[in-house]
């Protein structure tokens, strides 16, 4: 009887724990915030501008390295910004652009980064993505999110602070790669140079995380999303082998059989460990006070059900399970030729994102030993590493997260664990503070817009976009 109670009091105590912790997570300001933003002569001017950028088809491709184009939008870019290009010395790398905006000093350079070229434009659009069209304020186009959006907010607030005649403190570098959606050189070679000039940044900011409204199910408000990891990534091949033969006559266990059998058991239960390191950790933290009461009793008390949420979060939200884990996605397949003909050979290849705590080489390792139990070989067509983690506490992190405060009084600021890819991966080798964050408040339309169709920015956001790079050029330094 004695034991019974003793346990019913450390249920109680424990359920009070959970509720009292539960309780105490109050909403924040970002749960009711509403950006405003007017329309003025200002706005108007910038999507016109913008309008022109993105009339510039650049396309990147693998089957067309040809950077003609590239060069014909940098024209346009020396028009519309012609005291950036009069002033800051420029250096072409193959298509890509870099600048050096030159300060009263070059130990502690910051480094601004938005990308040249945009993915193809398939399917029926509101407006031809190529248009610029400008209705209602709104920028219509391929490249208005993703990201020359974001570009031209860095390049007009170096234009307007040039004009006002203001010399930065330490050396601005401006870099727009032509290859970062096909991952190709553009990024890499730029970091070469710079390198070999013996520049290394100390902050620099590339596209990533953007300004969102419930930016995961579940959580209400609006949050500045600023990404502060990418994982490590990798490109594999899978080949089973077999005798082949007729197909009115199959065996068991053929090569596309295995093949299957190997993705069936990856798809059900991952190989991969899943992690709350430190900076998901405070990721959920500062979306708690303000996610719907289940989430919320569950996240307020990580400490209770942290086990559990491990093996349901793929299910409760693929992206928030990405962000915990080593993830595998099979994307392409090959068997015979022939439709009534047993392969001797069949392939499937996939694509993985390294985490953190579970890297490149450990990964592969696991995969490839899962593999070896269908008879399957591992063959590794690319792979790299994940990169540091930008500490949260940093003042580089802070700058970001004050400068944010001050323009959008309100928002949540969240430091995100990237599931995707930016040229910010190559510059880790020369800077310790590569920060993903394009200061731009865009709505979910918009969001999913990015790479697919009716990609569209109102004029009226990329206001703040420039103010915020102006900021971060006058105060960084200051702020230390």
């Amino acid at each position: 009887m004695t034991v019974l109670l003793v346990v019913l009091l450390v249920i109680g105590v424990l359920i009070a724990t959970v509720l009292l912790r539960t309780a105490m997570q109050k909403p924040t300001a970002a749960k009711t915030v509403v950006i405003e933003y007017q329309e003025s002569e200002r706005s108007e001017g910038y999507g016109q501008k913008l309008s022109q950028m993105i009339q510039c088809e650049t396309v990147s491709s693998r089957d067309n390295m040809k950077v003609d184009k590239f060069y014909k939008f940098q024209e346009v870019l020396e028009q519309l910004f012609p005291r950036v290009f009069t002033t800051c010395i420029k250096t072409d790398i193959e298509g890509s652009l870099l600048l050096r905006w030159q300060g009263k000093a070059s130990e502690a350079p910051i480094l601004l980064m938005s990308h040249q070229d945009v993915v193809e434009a398939p399917g029926e659009w509101t407006h031809p993505p190529f248009s610029g069209d400008v209705e209602d304020g709104v920028v219509w186009g391929r490249g208005t999110v993703d990201t020359k959006g974001n570009l031209f907010c860095i390049l007009q607030s170096v234009e307007e602070l040039i004009e006002q005649g203001y010399i930065p403190e330490q050396d601005i570098y401006v870099a727009s790669s032509n290859t970062e959606e096909i991952r190709g050189e553009g990024a890499p070679k730029t970091v070469a140079y710079l390198k070999a000039q013996g520049v290394r940044p100390k902050l620099l900011l590339d596209e990533g995380g953007m300004i969102l409204e419930n930016p995961i199910g579940g959580v209400n408000g609006t949050y500045a999303m600023v990404g502060v990891l990418e994982k490590g990534y990798g490109d594999l091949e899978f080949t089973a082998r077999g005798t082949g033969g007729h197909a009115s006559a199959p065996g068991k266990n053929t090569p596309l059989v295995r093949i299957a059998k190997f993705m069936a058991e990856v798809e059900e239960k991952s190989p991969f460990k899943v992690e709350f390191y430190d900076s998901v950790t405070e990721m959920f933290r500062r979306l708690t006070p303000n996610m719907v009461f289940p989430m919320k009793l569950v996240f307020a008390n990580l400490w209770c059900f942290a086990p559990i949420l491990k093996k349901v979060m793929p299910s409760i939200s693929p992206a928030g399970a990405a962000m915990l884990q080593t993830t595998i996605a099979f994307t392409m397949a090959k068997g015979s030729d022939g439709a009534n003909v047993l392969p001797q050979e069949a392939k499937v290849w996939a694509n993985l994102r390294f985490s953190h705590h579970q890297p490149t080489e450990e990964s592969i390792a696991i995969i490839t030993e899962l593999a070896k139990k269908y008879d399957i070989e591992t063959k590794v067509i690319y792979k790299d590493n994940p990169d540091p983690i930008v500490d949260y506490r940093s003042d580089e992190f802070k700058t970001v997260e004050r400068t944010i405060n001050d323009l959008f009084p309100g928002v949540g600021v969240v430091p995100y664990p990237m599931t995707g890819g930016t040229d910010a991966k190559f510059y880790q080798e020369i800077c310790d503070n590569c920060i993903r964050f394009a200061p731009l408040y865009i709505n979910a339309q918009q969001y999913g817009s990015i790479h697919g169709i009716d990609e569209n920015i109102h004029a009226r956001t990329l206001t703040k976009g420039v103010d915020f790079f102006q900021s971060i050029i006058q105060n960084y330094h200051t702020n230390l």
